[in-house]
């Protein structure tokens, strides 16, 4: 529990500096600093080599190198979960991974509700599906011994695995058109991978060279680039032949700071900043940025609190220990927290423009995930510590 601990802690501090930087980017678009923001995501840097180039703004630099980034950690967590963590047991996966497919699944019913007769709206139909495990964290450590371990540990299950869901979508339903040769090009890199895990190559250096090589493929060939760093996280290797942590845990006990005190905020300040100006309530209430918003706030507390309850019915998982319903209509409404996720699935998903107006989608992840952490403390605030439901449910399983 030592790792888990540490894990939580530091996953909740980047949360408060996530919830920041998105204050700050709010203030730098719609204050005198507004042109320099934009010109400063406007930069293009390039890098070449003879004839070849590779030339981008900074925010898509951002978004799609630095996200690649943050992507090989989530690939990293989710490879030691299923190894050696709570998803390498079958029990352990049951509650949360309902809840997981409830909570993606009722908020995309939720905003194609809004948007159904908009082909070019539909396009954002996962944007509330996703759940941003350090602000939801950064929210459950406000409310200290409140919280019982075995709910954050719930909470840090059902996001993992809605990590998981979300990659598959974005590979599946946000490429764009393929090249076949780059495509081609990317297969050598997966068998040299392959190779160094085979071989036993406890180095890191190996590995974080053929997945930048990788990358690049990756993102010539339209899938999007960050799926990259989730297919080298998979070929680390967990252990080594000899005593202590193998590679995977050093790289991801590495990386998890600059992840979540670096790459975390940079890509908040990049992407929240939206300008105000000119917009009216009708933009706000227009059917984009109110899907959103109400698939946050409304589509996952109803996803997460129906998927439980169905597995409660069925008697398939009792809840977690120490906690009730109330517990889990306050976590439901914590999942509303999108942010981080939702805002890099809203840029792959109107990457082109859309009907609304510019930005309101992302106003609308904006407020869906702070009334969601303010009614999800508010609801777990108001929680007592675990009932006889809890303790019943865990003694007869």
């Amino acid at each position: 529990m030592g790792f888990l601990r540490q894990f939580i802690k530091l996953e909740s501090a980047s949360g408060m500096l996530l919830m920041a930087s998105a204050v700050l980017a709010l203030l730098a678009a719609n204050s005198p600093l507004s042109g320099w923001y934009e010109s400063l995501l406007s930069l293009r840097f390039q890098i070449s080599l003879g004839e070849w180039k590779l030339g981008k703004p900074l925010l898509l630099w951002i978004n799609d190198g630095l996200m690649a980034v943050f992507f090989l950690l989530v690939g990293l967590e989710l490879k030691r979960e299923v190894v050696i963590g709570q998803l390498s047991s079958a029990r352990n996966l049951v509650l949360p991974g309902l809840a997981a497919i409830g909570g993606m699944a009722v908020p995309a019913l939720v905003y194609l509700r809004f948007n159904a007769t908009d082909p070019a709206s539909m396009a954002g139909w996962a944007i509330p599906c996703a759940t941003d495990i350090a602000f939801a964290l950064g929210v459950l450590a406000l409310l200290g011994r409140r919280a019982p371990l075995s709910l954050k540990l719930f909470l840090l299950t059902l996001a993992v695995l809605d990590d998981l869901m979300a990659i598959i979508i974005i590979a599946i339903f946000y490429s764009s058109q393929l090249s076949v040769t780059h495509l081609l090009l990317a297969i050598p890199c997966l068998g040299v991978l392959a190779l160094l895990n085979a071989r036993g190559v406890t180095r890191l250096a190996p590995y974080i060279l053929v997945g930048s090589l990788l990358w690049l493929m990756v993102l010539k060939s339209g899938v999007h680039a960050t799926l990259a760093g989730v297919i080298t996280a998979l070929f680390v290797p967990l252990r080594h032949r000899g005593e202590g942590d193998g590679p995977l845990v050093h790289l991801e006990h590495a990386l998890h700071p600059y992840v979540a005190f670096g790459i975390l905020p940079v890509f908040g300040f990049a992407n929240a900043g939206v300008s105000l100006a000119g917009l009216s309530l009708a933009d706000l209430f227009a059917p984009v940025p109110l899907g959103i918003a109400s698939g946050l706030l409304m589509g996952k507390p109803l996803g997460v609190l129906g998927a439980v309850a169905l597995a409660r019915l069925l008697k398939l998982a009792p809840l977690p220990a120490g906690t009730h319903w109330g517990h889990m209509a306050g976590i439901g409404l914590l999942c509303g927290v999108g942010f981080t996720m939702s805002l890099f699935i809203a840029s792959l998903a109107f990457e082109a423009g859309g009907t609304h107006a510019p930005g309101t989608d992302r106003l609308g992840i904006l407020l869906g995930s702070l009334l969601a952490a303010l009614t999800g403390y508010g609801v777990l605030r108001l929680c007592r510590p675990g009932t006889e439901d809890s303790t019943v449910t865990e003694e007869t399983h």
